[in-house]
This record gives C-alpha cells, structure tokens and sequence, in this order.
C-alpha cells in the first residue's frame, strides 16, 4: 500500500483540475499529461518537460558512482506539487489510448492488493489481459509510465514488463484495477481487468545487490580515507649516512631546539654500523657535542630545582598562615565550650559545635604533623650537608634550625594544651553518659549468660544424641541375640526329633546299646556347647555354634543311614533346615563322619 501511495503521488494532480469537466478537451488533455498518459488525438507529450529535467542527466551514472537517479515527480522535490492529503479520496478518471481504453475500478471497493516490494524491483506483472491484446497495445499503456526494457508476453493473458527505472513501476502499481478494452468491441475477448504487482526478478535483484555492493566499497574506501586521516603521522624517516648528512647533523647537534631529532639520528646511525676508521673522527666530533648539552641540562635541573625550593618555600608559608587560623578557629571552639557560654546554647547549638570543634580539631593536627613531616624534611637535608662548608654558611644553618626548632617546640606545647582542654571536655561528656555506660554493662553480663546457657545446651543436646545412638545400637544388639536364641531352640527341636527316631531305627535294627549311648552323649554335648555359645552372646562365636550344629545334624544323618547316602541327598536334606549352609564345609565334614560312623557300625 505504501508503495501505491508512493506512485500515486508521483503522478498526483491538483485538485482544481478533478473537477472539470469530462467534456473539455483542455481538461482531458491536462489530466493524461499529468497521469503520463498520451490522450487520443494528442500528439505525445513528455511527463515532465525538458525545461524541469536536469540537462544532460545520464542514468548509467548511477551504477559507476553509486549515485540514486532524482525521480522528477518524487513530492517534496520541488518538481512537482506535494501529495494531497490522505483523507481525501482520490478519483481514478478514463484513459484512453490510440488502440484502447482504460476505464477506472468503481472507488468504493477496496484497493487491490500488492505483494511485498522485492530489492532492486523494476519488473512488474501485468495479469488480467485481453486474449486479443498485443505486445504493441500492452507497450503502448505502460510505455507512459517509463522507458520499457523488456516485454515477456505469454499464451494464458498476463505479462512481465520491466522498466529502466525503479520509481516507473510506482506508475504502473498506479493502473492496477482499470478495465481495459480494445477499441469500441464488446467481445470478451477484448476486454479484461488488469492486475499489476510486483515481479521478483533475477537480473533486477542482480542488479541491486551490484549497487549495495558498489556502495559498501565506497563506504569502505570512505572509512579508510578518514581512518588515514585521524591516523597520527608516522615519524620521519631517518636518512642515510653521508659526509654531507653528518656535516648538518653535527650542525643540530649544537642547536638546543634541534638537539633532541639531532642525537635520535646519531643514535640510529651509530646502532646500524655506519661508524668505522674512515668516519670515526667525525662520529668523535658529534659524541663530543652531545656531551657538551651535559652542561646545560644540569644548569637547567638546577634552575628548576631553585624554583622547587621557593614553590616549596611559599607553600610552607602558606600553611603556616591555614594552621594559624585553625589554630583561631579551635580556640574560639574551646572558648565557647567554657561553661560561662556552654549554659547559654540549646542541645542543638551544642551539638553542631562539638562537631565542628572535633573536625577543626582534626584538620588542625593533620596540617600541623604536614608542617612538622616538611621541617624534619629540611633538617634532614640540612644534615647530610658536607662537613667542608663554609663556618659562615654553618653558623646560618645552625640559627635557622635553632629558630626552627625553637618555633616547632612553641607549636607542640601549643598543640598540647589544646589537646588538654579537649580531654578536660571529654571527661566532662564521659561523666554525662556514665549512666548509659552501666546499663551498656549490664547488657553485656546478659548477653554472656545467654552466650553461656546456649553453649551448654548444645553441649547436653550433643550428650543426648551420643546416648541415643549407643541405645540404638544396645537395641540393635538385643535383637541378633534373639534371633540366634531361637534359631538355635529351632535346631535343637529338630536334634530332638532325630535322635528319637535314631533310637527307635536302632532298636529295630538290633544295634547294641552302647552305641547308642555314644551318640546320645555326643549330641548332648554338642547341645551344651551350643548352650555355652549361646549363653556367650559374642559375634565372634556365631561361626563355631553353625560347625558345632552341622557336627551334630551331620552325625544323626549318618546314624540313621549306616551304610552311607548320596552328598546330594544329604545337601538337599541340609538346605532344609537352613539355607546359609556352604556345600565345601559340608562335603568336608560328611566323609569324615561317615568314616567313624562306619568305623562304630562295623564294631
């Protein structure tokens, strides 16, 4: 829409000239002038006469300096008038041709839409055509707006018209909507409402991004012309060496405004190995001349130093006269601190001049440890003076430190009785705020018996803690004990069990009494042991009480089963009773119990 607008100002008319009338061929005539439309009958009219165009305007120019083309009818230029207002609507009147008509799209519709507007654009789509419309008819309606570079016509009514410039398509953006008929015919076919948008073309987008890049080199070349500029200047090149270049070297070296370029070219020429046996005197005779500046530099250190020791001098003077007057300004302070005045002044009063008196107080020691650090300073130096010097010049060295020292201890004992009548009112405040002192301390026993009290609650929060875990851990204790107790009452009810039925297969079997005897008394005795572990509570012996039961299940086993049995049953028998059992422990303790349980069966 923006570019639409742009294009219909470009070719805006005043609005005196809307309302003429139709009729009046002046009227006509100046409204197709002013759309860039040529009228029938009308010989072809410019749409900006040559006296407005610039003389001599080549359009190529634009692509070798990177200059944009003035659009004559752009608003504001000049050339033309400005815009109307938005607001007032813009009446689209009839065109007419040599070989067609264009007729304006009723205003109360909305205006026809547009793409976006590609860089660099200079082609148009036309669409909507006449199927009987030709090349000719189509150059002849858009040749007004602009020179025509290239007409691609194709089979299914619609165009690409591009123009030499990009404020020409604005024109043509304008005849969007019109109805275009050929002559005064009423066929279909010669008649069609034409579209016009913008076309994104490859060589118009070519030819843009050659322009952005003509303007970044020049912009490029801008910024490094004035980098160049702002650059500082490279020193000046150091010449060659010659006869001629070291008679005028030697020449500066005895200028005092030249010297300091003069010694840099020495220098230069010495470090690169021009000095030999043939130009050795030479080089001798500007070595000596830069010698000779010795002198005056240290005349002029000296001349510099003289004025340091008299800046130095009035500036010690003139604190003198600041400490006086602080030492004014205190006293008046102290004076009024007296309590034949103090009585007379408010709190307030009172309180702004024991602030100020305080900051007085310490700007008037600070300049006064200035001008002591400053004294000692010069009797330091006065000092380390050679002992060689003149009687004379002693005697006044020695006057002036005695006057100096004389005047320093005056201002000490000064300093001191002021810095007396200062404790003097401080006791006094000291005594005033005796008081909140106590209460301070009070405060402070509080805090340290609260301090003390919390100390000891951590302390027998942490005695808690300890004996809480030490009862866990008793607990913990308790309860593997229990489980041992009655995993053994467990296996001695089974141990119970096997040995009845091991009496009872004996007696059938008709096995003598002793032997059984034997057993029995081996199992009560593996059962006391198993008691006295128990009874231990220790878990180091949870290892001994398993072997001993294992003895003792092991041995009823192979009781009962004389003639020996397979390990599988008697590992299946033994996963039973319990789980933890390790198949190498039990394969150890069968054969050799079913050695002595054979040993006893064959006796």
């Amino acid at each position: 829409m923006a570019a639409a607008a742009d294009g219909l100002g470009s070719i805006a008319i005043d609005t005196t000239q809307l309302n003429m009338s139709v009729t009046d061929p002046t009227a006509w005539a100046t409204a197709m002038n002013n759309l860039g439309m040529v009228p029938v009958g009308l010989a072809g009219q410019q749409l900006v006469t040559d006296s407005i165009c610039v003389p001599g305007f080549d359009p190529s120019l634009s692509m070798m300096t990177g200059i944009t083309p003035i659009n004559p009818m752009i608003p504001g230029m000049g050339l033309v008038p400005p815009p109307p207002p938005t607001d007032v609507p813009i009446v689209k009147e009839i065109i007419h041709c040599k070989s067609c008509t264009l007729f304006p799209p009723n205003p109360n519709l909305p205006p026809p839409s547009t793409r976006e507007r590609p860089p660099g654009c200079k082609t148009v789509f036309v669409g909507g055509l006449p199927e009987n419309a030709t090349e000719e008819i189509i150059q002849e309606v858009f040749e007004q707006c602009g020179d025509i570079t290239a007409i691609r016509k194709s089979k299914k009514n619609f165009c690409h018209i591009r123009f030499a410039e990009e404020f020409m398509v604005d024109k043509a953006i304008y005849l969007s909507g019109y109805r275009m008929r050929l002559g005064s015919s009423t066929d279909k076919k010669d008649s069609g409402r034409l579209h016009v948008d913008f076309a994104q073309a490859r060589d118009d987008f070519y030819e843009w991004e050659c322009k952005q890049r003509m303007l970044a080199r020049e912009e490029r070349h801008r910024r490094k012309m004035e980098e160049d500029r702002l650059r500082p200047p490279s020193p000046p090149a150091i010449m060659h060496y010659s006869e001629h270049e070291a008679a005028l070297l030697a020449e500066k070296l005895k200028d005092d405004s030249k010297f300091s370029e003069a010694i840099t070219v020495l220098l230069t020429w010495i470090e690169r190995g021009e000095v030999n046996r043939r130009s050795a005197n030479q080089f001798y005779s500007m070595v000596q001349s830069a010698n000779s500046h010795v002198r005056r530099l240290m005349n002029e250190k000296a001349a510099h130093e003289q004025e340091m020791e008299q800046a130095k001098e009035s500036f010690k003077n003139a604190l003198t006269g600041i400490l006086t007057q602080f030492e004014q300004i205190v006293a008046v302070f102290n004076a009024s601190t007296r309590q034949k005045a103090w009585d007379h002044f408010s709190k307030a009063q009172r309180k702004n001049i024991d602030i100020w008196r305080k900051h007085s107080e310490e700007l008037r020691n600070a300049h006064s440890e200035q001008l002591m650090g400053i004294r000692r300073e010069e009797e330091m130096e006065m000092s380390d003076d050679d002992s060689g010097d003149n009687p004379s010049k002693k005697l006044r060295v020695d006057d002036s430190a005695l006057a100096a020292q004389a005047y320093a201890l005056k201002e000490e004992n000064d300093s001191l009785r002021w810095q007396l009548d200062a404790y003097r009112n401080e006791v006094e405040l000291l005594k005033q705020e005796k008081g909140q002192l106590f209460r301070t301390e009070e405060s402070l026993t509080k805090d340290q018996q609260l301090q003390f009290l919390q100390q000891t609650m951590q302390g027998m929060q942490q005695q808690l803690l300890s004996i809480q875990e030490e009862l866990n851990n008793k607990k913990s204790e308790l309860e593997q004990a229990k489980e041992e107790q009655t995993h053994t009452q467990a296996m001695l009810k089974v141990l119970q069990e096997q040995l009845k039925s091991t009496k009872e297969l004996a007696e059938i079997n008709g096995h003598d009494e002793s032997q059984a005897n034997e057993i029995n008394v081996l199992t009560v005795a593996l059962v006391n042991q198993d008691r006295e572990k128990n009874s231990e509570k220790r878990s180091p012996g949870l290892k001994s009480e398993k072997e001993a039961l294992l003895i003792g299940i092991i041995s009823t086993f192979l009781h009962v089963h004389p003639f020996g049995a397979n390990i599988e049953y008697l590992w299946s028998y033994m996963q039973q009773l319990d789980s933890r059992v390790k198949k190498k422990k039990l394969i150890k303790i069968y054969f050799l119990f079913r050695n002595i349980v054979l040993f006893f069966t064959a006796g």
